[in-house]
């Protein structure tokens, strides 16, 4: 696999940071895809007298993988595969950290990894073209890097298809601990650490507990949250941003085509971008807490507002813009929770290249719905996309396209009422035909559920905020909720149109709304 000229020039620049030797063991057959990697790997090898290559055939390691380690010294991080696509910067990342370039991580972060005592071997299955799937990887090929206890491999699904299907691996990325699951989806190093350091989040939530009270806090780490608190901290008050993933849902969003003045993005580069426009300004951003209530002003002892987190921590705050954003709504039909992660899944970007060669159904006949259904075409065996209504709801553009798909069959006026499975896995989907009540039996491997948003306002049914029939917290036209001092912005409210550019302007305004506000008191 041959490297275009302008990687070559970029990854040239990043190995001359190489501080120590390194030394990379391929162990291959001869396969093409070992054919391949090889290539790649010499490359590589030929950009720096730093990097060995050394070929391996006698060994019992999965082929091709190789490994990358110091010379002389255990290798704890393998790629099963050839990392490309999103994984290639994960392999530059592991060249510089294994290479001794200085690690992006606080001092006492990677002192709490390097105490961790035991064995701890991770392997994780990832698809080429999920973008959740970097994060974790880098993030245990950094535990690896730290702590020599700790041993790493990235498996790439598609190729290692028989270990898929043994270990009934139907969702990506999905992580192995010592041969147990330990986990599914993104997860980062902060998420990752509380798994294996209990005491994690006790220390966390005694430093969350001991922070001084907000002018402004904002919980919700979305476009909305962002734009909010950089509202609120250009205008010099004490602002902070509590949110359960900084980024929200925009992480999950690959293709972002409508983001004027940006001809085309992705939803972790835009993210990336967000989170390095906030960090210009002196918010302080408490990432992975997740809030569990809200206590108003009037029911508090001190007279300020109370955010309360699942972590046991409490912020204190003056005033309160809510931007937790939606997720994906779930059918909640008999099979659903059961099979999610077993054939049921939400992103085909992350999912899709697990199902190759197979049947999958996608439900939901709206944009998402059918931009789903055409990149599932182009791997899947068959796709039969189902929609509740009696037409497709998606722009004609994306209907013509649609149509053009030889291996595409649409049911509409349908109804899915069970999701059934053998052996942890979805073999089927029942349907119920609303014009004459038949029901009918779809023999598949995998579900794609793309049927719109559900807010997160779980956690505020107790609040005495005012919600809409859909759950949705009710604002007017300054982002002000019917509590005095909180405002909201984004998917989670009532204002239609659930796009990023206006959650961004919404939240700009909830933000001046609740600064109006504070300067009234």
């Amino acid at each position: 696999m041959a490297l275009d000229s302008n990687i070559k020039t970029q990854l040239n620049a990043y190995l001359e940071k190489l501080v120590e030797p390194i030394e990379i063991v391929a162990s291959v057959d001869d396969s093409d895809q070992s054919r391949e990697m090889l290539e790649l790997l010499h490359e590589i090898a030929g950009l720096s007298h730093k990097i060995t290559l050394i070929e391996s055939r006698g060994d019992d390691a999965r082929k091709p993988s190789f490994t990358v380690g110091r010379v002389g010294k255990p290798a704890g991080i393998r790629f099963a595969g050839i990392p490309m696509g999103h994984e290639f910067t994960s392999l530059v990342l592991a060249l510089l950290q294994v290479g001794g370039h200085p690690l992006k991580l606080e001092a006492e972060k990677i002192a709490q990894i390097a105490a961790l005592q035991g064995q701890f071997h991770f392997e994780t299955y990832i698809s080429l073209s999920c973008h959740n799937c970097p994060e974790v990887v880098q993030s245990l090929n950094l535990l690896s890097v730290i702590n020599p206890n700790i041993t790493h491999v990235m498996i790439d699904g598609a190729l290692f298809q028989d270990e898929v299907n043994e270990r009934k691996v139907m969702a990506v990325p999905t992580i192995y601990l010592n041969g147990e699951e330990f986990g599914a989806g993104r997860m980062g190093v902060d998420e990752i650490l509380p798994k294996l350091d209990t005491g994690v989040i006790a220390r966390e939530a005694e430093k969350l507990d001991a922070k001084v009270p907000y002018d402004m806090l904002i919980v919700g780490g979305g476009p909305a949250g962002a734009s909010a608190a950089i509202y609120a901290a250009r205008k010099g008050i004490r602002t902070g941003i509590v949110a359960d993933r900084f980024g929200g849902q925009v992480m999950d969003t690959l293709g972002i085509e409508n983001f004027i003045s940006v001809k085309e993005t992705e939803g972790p580069q835009l993210v990336a971008a967000l989170e390095e426009h906030v960090k210009t300004y002196e918010i302080d951003v408490m990432n992975l807490q997740r809030a569990q209530g809200l206590v108003p002003a009037s029911e508090s002892q001190n007279g300020l507002m109370e955010i309360k987190l699942e972590s046991g921590a409490t912020l204190k705050t003056k005033s309160v813009v809510i931007a937790t954003g939606a997720r994906w709504r779930e059918m909640n039909v008999p099979g659903e929770k059961e099979y999610k992660g077993k054939g049921v899944a939400y992103c085909p970007h992350c999912d899709g290249p697990l199902f190759k060669g197979k049947h999958v159904a996608v439900i939901g006949g709206g944009n998402s719905g059918v931009e789903a259904a055409i990149d599932l075409a182009n791997i899947v065996k068959h796709v039969t996309l189902i929609e509740y209504d009696t037409k497709l709801r998606a722009d004609a553009i994306l209907q013509k396209k649609l149509a053009t798909l030889p291996n595409v069959t649409v049911i509409l006026n349908a109804q899915t009422t069970e999701i059934t499975g053998q052996d942890q896995k979805v073999n089927a989907l029942i349907y119920k035909d609303r014009t004459t009540g038949e029901m009918h039996t779809i023999s598949l491997e995998g579900v794609f559920v793309q049927i719109g948003l559900l807010p997160n306002t779980d956690w505020l049914k107790t609040s005495g905020i005012d919600l809409s029939k859909f759950g949705e917290i009710e604002v007017d036209a300054h982002g002000r909720t019917s509590l005095p001092g909180v405002f909201a912005a984004g998917d989670v409210t009532t204002v239609p149109y659930k796009q990023i550019i206006i959650a961004m302007g919404e939240g700009s305004k909830a933000s001046l709304g609740a600064f109006d506000y504070l300067i009234r008191q």
